[in-house]
């Protein structure tokens, strides 16, 4: 696809592994990534979030 990478492919250039992508997808702390079917696919240009993300996501969570 066009614009977008695999979990394993943003595995590889962020230096993780493809579980802990999966899990960053789930949490909704990679900025632009989709589920298709069983896949997430994420814009090429998405960059790996840092742990502030995760701090400013479960502030965010508990306003709700």
């Amino acid at each position: 696809m066009n614009g977008y990478i695999t979990v394993q492919e943003a595995a590889e250039k962020w230096g993780v592994t493809p579980r802990q992508v999966q899990i960053l997808c789930k949490e909704e702390r990679i900025i632009g990534a989709t589920r298709m079917g069983r896949i997430w696919v994420i814009p090429e240009n998405a960059e790996k979030p840092t742990k502030k993300l995760k701090k400013q996501y479960r502030m965010f969570k508990e306003q709700k």
